[in-house]
């Protein structure tokens, strides 16, 4: 985490770090960082191409958990970026997992 929980906290749009731990938030980041890396450099080395279709199923999770925390928070402007993320994320991972993978 590149800041600490409190400096997060002073966004308008990061509120909801007060519902977690720090070490709960570095967990969030970090699922965050390695799905990106999931999705993009088993296609840029073609290596492991497994590793999108994980990729977005494990952001696809992690945006259920968002939609789950805002809605619990009252905050319906974010819910709409994580549903748009996770539909984005669910695309992939049936694509990549489907019948049709490339």
């Amino acid at each position: 985490m590149s800041q600490s929980k409190a400096k997060l906290g002073e966004n308008p749009n990061m509120k909801w770090t007060e519902d977690f731990s720090a070490g709960m938030l570095k967990v969030i980041g970090a699922a965050e960082v390695l799905g990106a890396l999931g999705l993009i450099l088993p296609g840029a080395f073609d290596v492991a191409p497994v590793l999108v279709p994980v990729a977005a199923t494990g952001l696809a999770v992690l945006m259920l958990g968002a939609i789950v925390t805002h809605a619990r928070r009252k905050e319906p402007q974010p819910i709409v970026i994580n549903v748009v993320l996770l539909i984005l994320a669910l695309v992939v991972a049936i694509f990549r997992f489907g019948p049709n993978s490339f």
